[in-house]
């Protein structure tokens, strides 16, 4: 095994392949609009007008949906451990296309629920985890400005799905609408996965990062000796820790959802809902790149913090639309905090528990994201029904982005909850 020096290593000037990994993990990234909430709300009303659900009915289905694909991510991360992400990744990519192909053919409610399900479950959280623990596989100490990169697929994609969404949905209807999406979705993913994606630096002679020996801490970990396995639900750090980076999947899922509802209540277009998920992106993809370069830095607890700040105040925000600015201004404070979070959500387990055995770590703190998101939506319509407004239940929430800070100073993740070390084998010359 090569041995570290004490500086830090340089990266070979040729380009690193890892940014091609970021490139393809950005674009499948993209392609799982389709099962994400913010293309979802320009579907539903539609949806509502054509099955006869009622909101809190379809909120209570999305809940149900959401939560099969908690449960999937969990199982689909373990076996990218074992696999690899390139194989699930194709494996994932075409049943994510026959997903869409189910919600543009389902004639009940019991195969649009199987269609809804499977569609939530592959775009919403297997197609994102593979292709952050690939990310996380090819970068180390540049690991928080490769997630960077890699989001902006996600930003493009909160951009330009929901009018594009829209305007399929008026012009051949909803359900011939996502059999397009279906097709472009299988044609995006699919092919990058086999020509591009490669599991891991190591499988083709190379180092993270583009340097010439192994990442010094993943070298002191192997000095340990045995291999080891990490404690995850026996932590309660992690629990801490998870439950904290729920929070903006809970908050964000229920704004978005019920975006289209929230603008009509306060006199503004349908239109005007799906349009500023422009200026959301916009303000996403800036916030995001300038978090990648911060948290190689500054690290990502404080990071986090800021992103709570940065919600309370899109949850104002929210009570007090009024007009066009206001609303303008709610959705640039959002993609702030949508922004941050993608990073701290990309880069903390592996900042804390390396990236060998990932999935389980990772996977295992998306279940709990994704049943948070799961859940959002539905309090907020019940309060909506009880209520007569969104105001109140959006007050309520109010006081998760603080609970979530105290849970983030209480957490104490890392190498105190890693019983042993796993050996880093070095590439063969």
């Amino acid at each position: 095994m090569s041995t570290p020096t004490n500086t830090t290593p340089k990266a070979n000037r040729r380009l690193f392949y890892g940014w091609a990994i970021v490139a393809a993990s950005g674009l499948v990234v993209f392609s799982s609009g389709p099962g994400q909430s913010y293309v979802f709300s320009i579907f539903i009303d539609s949806i509502i007008a054509d099955t006869g659900l009622s909101r809190p009915g379809i909120s209570a289905l999305y809940m149900a949906s959401t939560g099969v694909s908690a449960v999937l991510v969990a199982i689909v991360s373990r076996l990218a451990d074992r696999y690899g992400p390139r194989a699930m990744l194709v494996a994932i990519g075409l049943g994510f296309g026959g997903a869409c192909f189910g919600m543009a053919t389902a004639t009940n409610i019991v195969l649009f629920y199987i269609a809804f399900a499977s569609l939530r479950a592959l775009g919403q959280g297997s197609l994102t985890i593979n292709a952050v623990l690939l990310v996380n596989q090819w970068f180390v100490s540049r690991r928080g400005k490769a997630i960077a990169m890699m989001g902006l697929g996600a930003v493009l994609s909160n951009g330009a799905f929901p009018p594009v969404a829209r305007a399929l949905i008026d012009g051949i209807g909803w359900r011939e609408a996502y059999g397009v999406i279906g097709v472009a979705s299988i044609l995006l993913i699919v092919p990058v996965t086999l020509l591009v994606v490669r599991n891991r630096p190591e499988d083709v002679g190379l180092f993270p990062d583009g340097v010439d020996e192994p990442p010094a801490s993943e070298v002191r970990r192997a000095r340990a000796g045995a291999p080891r396995e990490v404690r995850v639900f026996s932590s309660m750090s992690f629990w801490l820790l998870a439950l904290s980076l729920g929070t903006p999947g809970l908050v964000s899922t229920a704004l978005v959802f019920h975006q289209t509802s929230i603008f009509e209540e306060s006199g503004l277009s349908a239109t005007l809902a799906a349009g500023v998920f422009i200026v959301f992106a916009a303000s996403s993809a800036v916030s995001s790149l300038v978090a990648g370069f911060a948290v190689d830095r500054t690290g990502p607890k404080q990071l986090y913090a800021f992103t709570m700040a940065t919600l309370l105040v899109s949850l104002v925000l929210a009570v007090a639309i009024n007009s066009v600015f206001m609303a303008v201004a709610y959705v640039l404070v959002m993609g702030v905090a949508g922004g941050c979070h993608h990073i701290v959500q990309g880069v903390i387990w592996a900042h804390y528990y390396g990236r060998h055995g990932l999935g389980r770590v990772q996977g295992s703190a998306m279940t709990i994201n994704f049943c948070a998101s799961a859940i959002g939506p539905l309090p907020l319509a019940l309060f909506r029904d009880l209520s007569g407004t969104y105001t109140l239940g959006m007050v309520v929430m109010m006081a998760l982005p603080v609970l979530s800070v105290v849970a983030l100073v209480l957490a104490r993740p890392g190498d105190a909850e890693v019983v042993d070390a796993t050996p880093v084998a070095a590439p063969e010359d």
